[in-house]
């Protein structure tokens, strides 16, 4: 037999790994990858430790910073009792209307005027008068305008978010590559075309980043709103237990909050890294 043949032979009869041993390694890289991803968060445990010990030996006054635990007590009584649960869908609503308004109104003005570039000589000096009102600013007008309730908080939400997303997405529309606005018009591409297949695509990374940014000072506006124009939601349920000297119900609604924010945050990351695999860099 040949040294080729016997090789073969001896080949033949390499094991197979099995489906279970399949199984359990796709889950042990998992979990790898997984720690690798939690060590990041291992100052955020140490914090609370040393927060909770502050109180316990009186460094820290309770009465103004509850401790963890009390905190934590807080909040599974508010959510047993559902007031928790109730003012989290209701502020989610909200940013979700005001957000989901702002995003489509910005997205198409600044596609529009990275088009027309005629009619953005005339709107962006309005926008740029706009933009550094502070959306506080704004408060007195929407309880004004529309009162106490959702409808002024879709205002502020939708005056925060609009801002950030149509900033990136005209940048976006303004830096198409050369070479591809030379192809387009070599192949003969109308507006609408040109938009689609080339100016959107081009700017879907700096219209994803408009987005992450216009949905933090969202959720932070809905917030500000509701805490002087609104009668549910989180940032009412802070304001209420601030005048009953309900500390630790403040401290729980303010983590309920970042909590939040953080998954909304790690939810655009997903859909940045989903939409825009092919951009040169995107993080």
């Amino acid at each position: 037999m040949t040294k080729e043949a016997s090789g073969f032979a001896d080949g033949a009869h390499m094991p197979v790994p099995s489906g279970s041993q399949a199984l359990g390694s796709h889950i042990l890289n998992t979990l790898s990858g997984l720690l690798a991803r939690l060590k990041h968060l291992i100052l955020i445990p140490i914090i609370f430790l040393i927060w909770e010990l502050g109180v316990r030996l009186h460094w820290i006054d309770g009465n103004i910073l509850p401790a963890p635990s009390a905190t934590i007590r807080a909040l599974i009584d508010l959510a047993e009792a559902g007031y928790l649960w109730r003012d989290v869908e209701a502020s989610v609503l909200r940013v979700t209307i005001g957000f989901g308004l702002a995003a489509v109104a910005a997205i198409s003005l600044g596609l529009a005027l990275g088009i027309w570039r005629s009619a953005a000589a005339y709107i962006l000096p309005i926008i740029e008068l706009l933009r550094p009102i502070s959306v506080l600013a704004w408060i007195p007008l929407a309880i004004l305008w529309f009162g106490l309730g959702d409808h002024s908080a879709w205002f502020i939400i939708f005056l925060g978010s609009f801002f950030p997303i149509f900033t990136n997405t005209y940048l976006g529309a303004r830096s198409v590559a050369l070479i591809h606005l030379q192809v387009a018009q070599c192949f003969g591409a109308g507006r609408w075309l040109f938009l689609r297949r080339v100016m959107f695509p081009s700017a879907l990374p700096y219209i994803i980043a408009g987005l992450r940014v216009g949905l933090g000072v969202g959720w932070t506006c809905v917030i500000a709103a509701e805490l002087i124009a609104a009668t549910s939601g989180l940032g009412y349920m802070i304001q209420l237990a601030r005048t009953m000297i309900e500390t630790e119900k403040v401290m729980a609604g303010m983590i309920v909050i970042g909590v939040i924010g953080f998954v909304m945050n790690s939810g655009m990351h997903w859909l940045e890294r989903r939409f825009i695999r092919w951009a040169p860099d995107h993080h």
